[in-house]
C-alpha cells in the first residue's frame, strides 16, 4: 500500500488508498434497541454496555438529517471542505427493525453530497437475509457498505457470562452470508474480558484471521459506570488489563491478522465522567495507547500478518 504509514493497514490509510483524500465517518444514533435488551433473547444488555455504546454528544431524539448535517459541518471545520463521508449507524443494533424503517434510515444518507458509504453496526444474530439484501442494494448503487458484527470473544463461556445472547456460530454464519454479497464485514473483539487469558484472545484473533472478514476493531475492555460490569469490578471480581498488558496483546492480535484486513481501531475511549477503569481509556490517553502499540510492534519487529502463517496453514499474503 503506497500510503501506508503504520505497521498495520489502518482505516485512514485504506480510505486514502481508495479515495485519494480523507474520508470522515459521521456517527449517528437511532432509537433502536437490541434483542438482549428487549427480552426477545435476554434482558439487561451486554454486561459492559452503557446506553448502547452511544457517544455522549449524540441523541436519538435529534432528527437523523440534523445529526448528519451537524456531523458534516464539524468535520469540514476540522479537516477542510475537500473530504468525503461515511454515515456510521453505531449505537445499539442498527438492523433490528422492520425492513421499511431500515430502508428509510439508510436512504437518508443518500441525500447528502459527498457520502460515499454507509457503515452499519449490528449483532451477528440480527442479520436476516432481507436486511443483507437491502444493504446489497446500496452497494450495487455505488456506495461502499460495511456491516460491523460484534463478536467480542470466540469463547462461548465468555459470551454467556457477558450476556451476549448469541454464540460463535451466529457470528460465523453472519460473516459467511454477508460475504456472499458485495458487502464489507468488520468484526469487533474485546481484549481483556473477565476470565480470559492470552490463549482466549489469540483464539479470537485466529478465528477472525480464518474468516473472510475485511476489517477488525480491537477494543480494550473498559468499565463504565452504571453497567453490570461496573458492579462486578467494584466487588473485585476482575481487574482490567494494565496498559502494558493491553499493548502486548493488541500487538499480538495485529500480527495474526492477514495484511489485507483493515484495522479500524486499536483502542477505545470513554468520557471521564463515565469511566471507572482503566485509566488509559480516557480520551486524553488515546494517542498514547496508539503510540505504545506502534512502539511495541517496532521493538519486536512486528507488523500485521507477521504471524498469520504461524497460526493458520496458509500464506500470510492472502
Amino acid at each position: 500500500m503506497g500510503t501506508r504509514t503504520k505497521p498495520f493497514l489502518s482505516l485512514k490509510d485504506y480510505f486514502l488508498d481508495k479515495y485519494g483524500k480523507r474520508v470522515q465517518k459521521i456517527t449517528v444514533a437511532l432509537p433502536f434497541t437490541c434483542p438482549n435488551r428487549d427480552g426477545s433473547k435476554a434482558k439487561g444488555g451486554c454486561t459492559f454496555c452503557h446506553d448502547g455504546s452511544k457517544p455522549s454528544m449524540l441523541s436519538p431524539s435529534v432528527p437523523l438529517e440534523t445529526q448528519i448535517e451537524e456531523g458534516m459541518e464539524r468535520a469540514k471545520r476540522k479537516y477542510g471542505e475537500d473530504i468525503l463521508f461515511f454515515v456510521y449507524y453505531q449505537s445499539y443494533t442498527n438492523t433490528y427493525a422492520d425492513i421499511n424503517t431500515l430502508r428509510r434510515v439508510y436512504d437518508t444518507a443518500l441525500g447528502f453530497e459527498g457520502v460515499v458509504g454507509i457503515d452499519v453496526g449490528t449483532r451477528p444474530d440480527c442479520a436476516p437475509e432481507e436486511v443483507l439484501d437491502l444493504l446489497t442494494g446500496y452497494a450495487e448503487r455505488g456506495l461502499e457498505v460495511w456491516v460491523e458484527f460484534g463478536l467480542q470473544s470466540a469463547n462461548f463461556e465468555t459470551l454467556k457470562s457477558i450476556n451476549r445472547a448469541h454464540g460463535v456460530s451466529d457470528f460465523v454464519d453472519a460473516v459467511l452470508r454477508a460475504k456472499k454479497r458485495p458487502l464489507k464485514v468488520c468484526a469487533h473483539m474485546i481484549v481483556g474480558l473477565p476470565g480470559e487469558g492470552r490463549e482466549d484472545i489469540i483464539e479470537t484473533a485466529k478465528l477472525l484471521a480464518a474468516l473472510p472478514v475485511d476489517g477488525v476493531k480491537i477494543h480494550p475492555l473498559h468499565v463504565i459506570r452504571g453497567t453490570v460490569m461496573a458492579l462486578q469490578y467494584e466487588r473485585g471480581e476482575f481487574s482490567p488489563l494494565s496498559l502494558e498488558e493491553y499493548v502486548e496483546l493488541c500487538s499480538e492480535v495485529i500480527e495474526i491478522l492477514p495484511p489485507k484486513v483493515v484495522v479500524h481501531r486499536i483502542t477505545g475511549e470513554v468520557d471521564e465522567s463515565l469511566l471507572l477503569a482503566p485509566d488509559y481509556c480516557k480520551p486524553s490517553m488515546k494517542n498514547r495507547v496508539i503510540g505504545e502499540v506502534f512502539r511495541r510492534l517496532e521493538e519486536r519487529g512486528g507488523y500485521q500478518g507477521a504471524k498469520t502463517s504461524l497460526y493458520l496453514n496458509r500464506s500470510a499474503s492472502l
